[in-house]
């Protein structure tokens, strides 16, 4: 795949995905190509991406964690091997943090 078709598919993606993109953050992706497969492989491909789209991921497991915990479903296992209630409630309160502090840049 040349760099040419790279940098095209690296702009499609931004311009997809454009509300997930910072404009305070110039350059956000980087594009780096090696010309050597894997071995067994015709190709490969690795995406880093710093955006604030993670926190769509974030708040699908925040909301299926609050459901469960809400019935206390396993619960008793993590208790059983010493880990205390409070700590699943203070989890909960850093993922939402965390959300929180994505949507602010957003």
């Amino acid at each position: 795949m040349s760099m040419k078709e790279v940098d095209q598919q690296m702009f499609n993606v931004q311009s997809k995905n454009s509300s997930y993109f910072v404009e305070w953050i110039p350059n956000n992706v980087k594009v780096a190509v090696c010309d050597i497969a894997p071995r067994g492989l015709k190709m490969s491909a690795t995406f880093i991406g710093n955006t604030t789209a993670i926190q769509e991921i974030f708040k699908r497991i925040s909301e299926q964690f609050t459901a469960m915990f809400r019935r206390k479903a396993f619960l008793h296992w993590y208790t059983g091997e010493g880990m205390d209630e409070m700590e699943f409630t203070e989890a909960e309160s850093n993922m939402n943090d965390l959300i929180s502090e994505y949507q602010q840049y957003q």
